[in-house]
Formats: C-alpha cells, sequence, structure tokens
C-alpha cells in the first residue's frame, strides 16, 4: 500500500466551538511581556515572536524575542535574590511553605493553564489536565524536603569536629520542552526551589505562554522577587546565552539529543553541572501470552497520546510472531476508533494536531521517507482533515530495523511494527537503538517481565502499562543518548545541590 498525498482530506475534525468560548483571553490576544526580577518586561530589542493555535491556525498572543541581554538582566535578578536575606536566611521550613503555596496556584487555576497549553501546543485538554494534576502532587512531594536535607558529622580525631553541609549551587537555567510545558516544568523548578536556588526559566518559543501566565500566580505567593525569572524567546538566542553565561551553575534541560549534545558541550566552557533528558525511540514488547486486546490499547496509547509528541513514546512496536496477525487487527481497531484525532478541547479527545507547522512538515516528510524505504502503511499515512496540523494515526509494518522511520525519533503519531521469536531476540532488537529512555513489556508471564525489565537498557520500564510517571517520588531519565542524570525521587535534589566539608580544631 502507497501513502496517499499528505494534502489528502480524510475528514474535518470537528471544532468544540463550546469548549473555546472558555479559551482564556491570556491566551488570545495582546503582547505578553517576560517576568524579571520581579517586574514585567519587554524583550530589550523590543522583537515579539508569534504563537500560533494548531487547531486553527490562528495567530495567539505574542511574547517578546529576548535575548542575550535579557537573559544577562534575568540571571543578574536572580544572583541578587540568591544571597538576598529573604531567601538565602530563610528557614528550610518556610521554603517548603512557599513550594505548598505554589501548589494550591497550580491547582486554583489548574483548568485555566490546561487548556491555555492545550490551546498554545495542541496536547488534548485531557492530557493537560492529567499533566496539571500532576504538578501540584510534585510542587507538594518537594515541599517535604526543605526540612531534610543536611549533611553528616564525620568521624575523625578526637581534638577536631568534621561535618557537612548539604548547600544549594546557586542560580539555575531551566529550559524545556513544547510538548508538555506545565508537565515537564514542576519536575525542575521545585526541586531547585527546594535545594534553595534562584531560578531562570527559558521556556519553548512556540509554547511559553503557560509559563508566564504560571509566573503570575507565582507573585501571589510568598516567593521573593528574582527568585523565578521567565525569558522567553528562541533556542538559539536566548536559550544559547543562557547556557553559556558564566553567572548560571547549573543547566536542567529537556529536548532533542541534538540539542542537548549542544548544550553539554556549550556548559563545559564554564564548568556547569548538567541534567539532560533527550529523545528517545521506546520500544513496546508484546509477548504472545498476553492479554492481546488490553496490550494493543497500551499500545496505541504508547505511540499515538499526545500526537506522539512525547519523549516516552514507545514507536518501535515487537510482536511475538506466533499472534502477529491476530495482534495487528486488534491494534488498527484500537488506532482508528479510540484514537481518532479531534479539537484538543474536546471531550474525550486524546490526539490532537502536531504542535506547529514545522513540526508537522517534518512528520510529514518522515512518512514520505517510509514509503520510499519500502515501509508498508497498514493504516493512517496521510494528513487528517483540511485544517490543523493533524495526521492521521499511522501505523507501517514491513520495516527493517536499518530503516530511518525506526532508528530516527520521529516525535509524531507513527509507529513501526516488528516481529521478534523469544525472549532473547525481543532484548536484543529492543536494545538495538542508541536511545535508552523507557520501554513498556506486555505478558502475563513474571519471569519473562522481569527478566525484559532488567536486561531492556532504558531508565523507565512499565510492564502491562505505558507512561505511568511518579510525581515526583521515582527517578526519570534515559541509558544512552537519552540523556544524563535523572529527575523525581530523592536522588535528583543532589543534582541541586553541592556538599562543603567543614574541619574545625577544638
Amino acid at each position: 500500500m502507497s501513502v496517499q498525498p499528505l494534502d489528502a482530506v480524510a475528514t474535518t475534525p470537528p471544532i468544540a466551538e463550546e469548549a473555546r468560548r472558555d479559551v482564556p483571553e491570556f491566551v488570545l490576544s495582546g503582547d505578553r511581556r517576560m517576568w524579571i526580577g520581579g517586574e514585567w518586561v519587554a524583550a530589550a530589542s523590543g522583537r515579539t515572536l508569534p504563537n500560533t493555535d494548531p487547531v486553527t491556525e490562528h495567530p495567539l498572543a505574542t511574547v517578546p524575542r529576548g535575548d542575550a541581554a535579557d537573559v544577562d538582566a534575568a540571571v543578574r535578578a536572580a544572583k541578587k535574590a540568591f544571597t538576598d536575606p529573604s531567601w538565602a536566611e530563610m528557614t528550610p521550613d518556610r521554603r517548603g511553605r512557599i513550594l505548598n503555596q505554589i501548589a494550591d496556584v497550580i491547582e486554583r487555576h489548574a483548568e485555566e493553564l490546561a487548556t491555555i497549553d492545550s490551546v498554545n501546543m495542541g496536547a488534548p485538554r485531557l492530557i493537560t489536565r492529567t499533566m496539571l494534576a500532576e504538578a501540584g502532587e510534585v510542587f507538594r512531594y518537594y515541599a517535604g524536603w526543605p526540612t531534610k536535607l543536611f549533611g553528616t558529622q564525620v568521624p575523625t580525631r578526637g581534638d577536631r569536629l568534621a561535618y557537612t553541609r548539604k548547600e544549594p549551587l546557586g542560580v539555575v537555567g531551566v529550559i524545556w520542552g513544547w510538548n508538555g510545558p506545565m508537565g515537564q516544568l514542576p519536575g525542575k523548578l521545585a526541586p531547585a526551589l527546594a535545594a534553595g536556588n534562584t531560578v531562570v526559566l527559558k521556556p519553548a518559543e512556540t509554547a511559553s505562554l503557560s509559563t508566564l501566565r504560571l509566573a503570575e500566580l507565582l507573585a501571589s505567593t510568598d516567593l521573593p522577587d528574582g527568585v523565578v525569572n521567565v525569558v522567553t524567546g528562541r533556542g538559539d538566542e536566548a536559550g544559547q546565552a543562557l547556557v553559556a553565561h558564566p553567572d548560571v551553575a547549573k543547566i536542567a534541560f529537556t529536548g532533542s539529543t541534538a540539542t542537548g549534545k549542544h548544550v553539554q558541550k556549550t556548559a563545559t566552557e564554564t564548568l556547569k553541572q548538567v541534567t539532560l533528558e533527550l529523545g528517545g525511540k521506546s520500544p513496546s514488547v508484546v509477548f504472545a501470552d498476553a492479554d492481546l486486546e488490553r496490550a494493543a490499547r497500551g499500545v496505541a496509547a504508547g505511540f499515538l497520546g499526545n500526537a506522539g509528541q512525547a519523549c516516552v513514546s514507545t514507536t518501535r512496536i515487537f510482536v511475538q510472531e506466533s499472534v502477529r496477525d491476530e495482534f495487528v487487527e486488534l491494534l488498527k481497531q484500537a488506532m482508528t476508533t479510540v484514537f481518532t484525532p479531534a479539537d484538543s478541547l474536546s471531550s474525550g479527545t486524546v490526539v490532537g494536531p502536531l504542535s506547529t507547522r514545522a513540526q508537522f512538515d517534518r512528520v510529514s516528510s518522515y512518512l514520505e521517507l517510509a514509503v520510499e524505504e519500502g515501509a508498508n502503511v497498514v493504516t493512517g499515512g496521510t494528513r487528517y482533515g483540511d485544517r490543523g496540523y493533524f495526521i492521521a494515526p499511522t501505523l507501517l509494518d514491513d520495516v527493517t530495523p536499518d530503516m530511518r522511520v525506526v532508528r530516527e525519533e520521529i516525535f509524531g503519531p507513527v509507529g513501526a511494527l516488528m516481529t521478534f521469536t523469544d525472549v532473547d531476540d525481543a532484548i536484543a532488537k529492543a536494545n538495538d537503538t542508541e536511545y535508552g529512555l523507557a520501554a513498556s513489556i506486555w505478558t502475563t508471564d513474571l519471569t519473562t517481565a522481569h527478566r525484559m525489565a532488567a536486561a531492556v537498557q532504558a531508565g523507565t520500564v512499565w510492564v502491562n502499562t505505558w507512561g505511568e510517571m511518579s510525581t515526583g517520588n521515582l527517578p526519570f531519565g534515559g541509558y544512552k543518548q537519552s540523556g544524563l542524570g535523572r529527575e523525581g525521587g530523592l536522588e535528583v535534589l543532589d543534582a541541586y545541590t553541592q556538599s562543603k566539608a567543614v574541619v574545625v580544631a577544638l
């Protein structure tokens, strides 16, 4: 089967007119400002960047196109706040209370923030609502940690007192993706504040509006001015300036592997610490003994949720040979019923549009490439509708491990199906990638489940489920080219603190 032209019209996704009457005015019009040192400011250059609704293709509010001058102003504000007694001498208990205040305002405004993200970058409101519910829980989890970050007394000779102190790093730069702004930010911002750092946030240029609204909400808490600052702008301008700034002690980054490598290289020039959460080409592995109907729904969710725009998308699908045909039919059924593209604000939508025209064009080029390489399009492979950046959920088979659509991260609603014979074959094929972010295993055999979980080279392994992310207490990160360090859990606090040794002669 050859792919249909990408301008073909399968159907027109309905626009949820009723829901769109409740879209916050904040996202619809006007020129937004950046939040620096407790003040709203335009970019020093006066330039702005457009934002577009990926469902309607209509323009939204613009954001400042910040650059090195704006980043420098934000870093100076954060550096000043770091040593100001209002933050530097704040008791750990009080710092924890402020994190709970942040959780309070997020939870009170969760529907608004979820809607802003859905309109700004296209994630279904079903997904953004979940992200916002988890965001509050992440801040509450880290609100308990400021009173528990302490050093230890170290045994030494009798006339000496030796101990260690856990201290914050200083100014932390945070850069994260457009594919889930309010889902990714809490895992960086909450532990950074819990440890006593100050922060400069640089959201994605095409999805900055929820972060700017969050800054307004933070201003209603007891967080001192300058502790959190927001600079909007392009990655090659504002992002590059933040990574290169000599007064930034650490960069926490989420994005593509290629950009992550550039971030690490730039950060080495000033010996910054870095945490990198990067790309993935994660496997779903379905064994013959699995509950195949449940597995089909889970696998479909794994590569179609948020239109495949998730670093943990399980886009390489491996099915045991003996159940291959049966599983393909079940997967097609799930894809064409439960996972039909629709307006991000519609109730029950799980597959919305791609975030931008550039992302739509990129995924479209991969679909054309798949056919050129010899893949068979089982279902999908076309543009979906004549309005918005929608692509039909697509399943490819007759693919080989060397094809680019199997090797490279597409970041769209595209899955590639292959088969395996036994556990050893499944392990070898699942690990045949430069990435190692996540994996999903489907089996009713406990021995198989635990053997796969141990052998698959991935930072997160789900068994008989997909996409269940911790609300703070589990580490998250990747093996191989999928990143450095971990977010979440206790160990992330080590990434936002440094240890000092003290020896006192008595």
